[in-house]
């Protein structure tokens, strides 16, 4: 299946507008995954055949790779992921207010480079509405079989110094539907929503979510959800440490690295360099080195102590085993769905496979930081 959508529907989908294209997608997703006679060949075609079980922060994850923030930004897709056979889905950025996001054209495409840059500008249904379509949901066909993620934004509309209230209140509406939380503070295209990632206001912002997180879990009486934050790849070596230090001491569970990126690699074509020139946030196969050694950097500073998911170009099963080498347990994947078509799931988690046999270890927790010990950093 994976040579047949590089044969045939990545040329076709590159003849669509970006947005557009993503979005037939999801609908196509969410309609095929809706009726038994449709939903079943999605699993033959496209679950792993191999098992890779993960514990992750008390949870038993079938297998290391997820769905990436932004693919699914409105939940509307929820059985078909899971029919995919991805190991947990991810959704959002949910703000507590509804946006419609930054003006269009806000998605561009390079197949050359297998990049995305997009500037959406955390567009999405709100956390009052968000809240009412998952216990919809919820209420029709139950939790999803695999951990549900929520992707955290700050409201455009409120002020900086008001930030904590805006994450707190959408963690609070959304806090019964999600298995763990996202607090994202490093998506490029909110204006200074980077300037969270300052010690001070980290501090608060996650402070005030482990405040709701203690009420709720006593409110509900099980106990509290994982709190995450996700970074920006352009933090230099101090400020790293510092956004890591101030998550840690902070009650954080965990780190996703990277968000997407501003920089930009030299063109190779016209092509590409008209995408590459648009503002906004880079992912895609540009991305993965980058976050790969901000994987690395995390690792060493925690000693490995500190759960690490990464996220950035993850396109094959030697992207993901570079990462998970590196120090991440988890992974996640958006641009590779894009580049590579709906069998990246299968092909990652059966080489993934191959990888533990080829090395001589019997699951992902001894890949975990394993470029770390044959580099004799312990």
């Amino acid at each position: 299946m994976g040579l047949g959508f590089r044969l045939f529907g990545r040329p076709i989908l590159a003849l669509q507008d970006s947005e557009r294209a993503h979005s037939r997608a999801i609908k196509l997703l969410k309609l095929l995954s809706s009726n038994p006679l449709t939903r079943l060949p999605l699993r033959i075609l496209y679950n792993p055949n191999k098992t890779l079980p993960v514990q992750f922060l008390g949870s038993q994850y079938p297998h290391p790779l997820g769905l990436a923030a932004g693919m699914d930004k409105k939940a509307e897709a929820l059985r078909g992921w899971e029919n995919l056979g991805l190991g947990f889905i991810e959704i959002g950025g949910i703000t507590e207010l509804e946006q419609l996001g930054n003006p269009k054209p806000r998605m561009f495409r390079s197949g050359s480079s297998k990049s995305l840059v997009n500037r959406m500008g955390f567009n999405n249904p709100g956390s009052e509405k968000t809240a009412e379509n998952l216990k919809r949901h919820f209420d029709k066909f139950g939790r999803p079989n695999v951990p549900l993620w929520i992707n955290l934004g700050k409201s455009k509309l409120t002020p900086l110094d008001k930030s904590s209230e805006d994450y707190s209140t959408t963690f609070k509406r959304l806090w019964v539907y999600g298995d763990v939380f996202v607090i994202n503070v490093s998506s490029p295209n909110t204006p200074n929503l980077r300037e969270l990632q300052n010690d001070e206001e980290l501090s608060k912002i996650i402070s005030a979510c482990q405040e709701v997180n203690k009420k709720m879990a006593a409110e509900h009486k099980i106990d509290s959800k994982p709190i995450l934050v996700k970074i920006a790849p352009e933090l230099d070596d101090d400020q790293l440490k510092l956004v890591v230090k101030t998550a840690i001491t902070s009650g954080c569970d965990g780190i996703v690295a990277t968000n997407t990126t501003t920089t930009r690699p030299d063109p190779n074509s016209p092509s590409e360099e008209k995408v590459f020139g648009q503002k906004g946030g880079m992912s895609g196969k540009p991305l993965n080195k980058i976050s790969t050694e901000f994987i690395k950097q995390i690792y060493r500073i925690t000693d490995g102590n500190w759960p690490i998911i990464g996220v950035g170009g993850i396109m094959n099963a030697d992207d993901a085993w570079e990462k998970i080498t590196a120090g991440a347990t988890l992974i996640q994947a958006y641009s590779g769905f894009v580049f590579e078509g709906a069998g990246i799931t299968k092909s990652i988690v059966n080489g993934l496979h191959k990888k533990l046999k080829q090395h001589g270890l019997s699951s992902i927790e001894d890949a975990v930081g394993l470029s770390h010990k044959t580099e004799g950093v312990e």
